[in-house]
C-alpha cells in the first residue's frame, strides 16, 4: 500500500498564493504519474494538474498560467504552487499517484490523499 499525505491548504485572500505538498510513503513501491484534483461541494472531482515521472505536465485550462506542479522523485513528493488565486479555486484539493507496488504480487494502482481544504475569500 501507498499512503499520500497532503499539507499546505488554508484560507487566503483573492490574488494570494498557497503551496500544496504531498508525500507518498509505504514499502516497496515506485511512483509513476502524480497529480492534483479538486472538488467543490456538489461538483465532481476534477483534474487540476498532473506530472509524469519524467516531468511532463498537463493543466486544466482554468489554472494554466497561475498554478505550477512540480515533483521531487527522490522524496516521492509532488507540489502545487498556486498563484493569483480566485474565489472559484475554493475546493478540497486531493493528491493522486499511480504507483507500482511490489510484494508477493506486483500491481499498479491509483492512490489518493485525504484532501486539504483551500478557501479563497473575495
Amino acid at each position: 500500500q501507498v499512503q499520500l499525505v497532503e499539507s499546505g491548504g488554508g484560507l487566503v485572500q483573492s490574488g494570494g498564493s498557497l503551496r500544496l505538498s504531498c508525500a507518498a510513503s509505504g514499502s516497496s513501491f515506485s511512483v509513476n504519474a502524480m497529480g492534483w484534483y479538486r472538488q467543490s461541494p456538489g461538483k465532481s472531482r476534477d483534474l487540476v494538474a498532473i506530472i509524469g515521472s519524467g516531468g511532463d505536465t498537463n493543466y486544466a485550462d482554468s489554472v494554466k498560467g497561475r498554478f505550477t506542479i512540480t515533483r521531487d522523485n527522490a522524496k516521492n513528493s509532488v507540489y502545487l504552487q498556486m498563484n493569483s488565486l480566485k474565489p472559484e479555486d475554493t475546493a478540497v484539493y486531493y493528491c493522486n499517484a499511480d504507483a507500482v507496488v511490489r510484494g508477493p504480487i506486483e500491481y499498479l494502482a491509483t492512490f489518493w490523499g485525504q484532501g486539504t481544504q483551500v478557501t479563497v475569500s473575495s
